[in-house]
């Protein structure tokens, strides 16, 4: 199981990443709640490189506050690649940030199915600059473990292409 130390770890290394290139981090997240928002927010001084966090469980905030189009969530769903990249790019829009990250599953224990079963998360990735990245990873564990999973997925993935990329 991911434990708190090393989703601490993982902010304080993205955050001096961060730092380091003078970008700003937006986060948009459904299954976490927030909870990759609270992890870097646990580092003193991420208001340095930290902008905001939506926090979009339903379809109808996805599309409000990030501009998820209705047809990609009827084609798509909610738990998909195409909204999680929707997601992603509309956090960059919506903020002041250069990189941001998405996430969207189903942290059970209901709510999956055949194709899609409990464990699903769906990630994307995204700069300013116009480069995005998509994942889709299906987590072992309970509700708890599926989240932890999923953050440590979405720092992780940050942290790559913080150090990857210039803007």
């Amino acid at each position: 199981m991911v434990d708190d130390a090393t989703l601490l770890t993982l902010a304080h290394e993205l955050g001096t990443a961060l730092k380091n290139k003078g970008w700003n981090l937006t986060l948009a997240e459904s299954c976490t709640g927030g909870w990759a928002a609270q992890s870097v927010t646990a580092i003193a001084g991420s208001s340095a490189w930290f902008d905001r966090g939506f926090v979009t469980y339903s379809n109808l905030a996805k599309q409000q506050m990030l501009g998820v189009g209705a047809d990609t969530l009827e084609q798509y769903g909610a738990v998909s690649e195409q909204t999680a990249e929707e997601m992603a790019l509309g956090a960059i829009a919506h903020s002041s940030a250069d990189i941001s990250a998405a996430i969207t599953g189903i942290a059970g224990p209901e709510g999956g199915s055949t194709e899609k079963p409990v464990g699903t998360v769906c990630f994307g990735w995204s700069c300013k600059s116009g480069q995005i990245l998509t994942q889709t990873e299906v987590f072992s564990g309970d509700r708890e473990a599926v989240r932890r999973q999923a953050v440590k997925t979405a720092l992780t993935g940050l942290l790559q292409l913080t150090l990857a990329t210039d803007l």
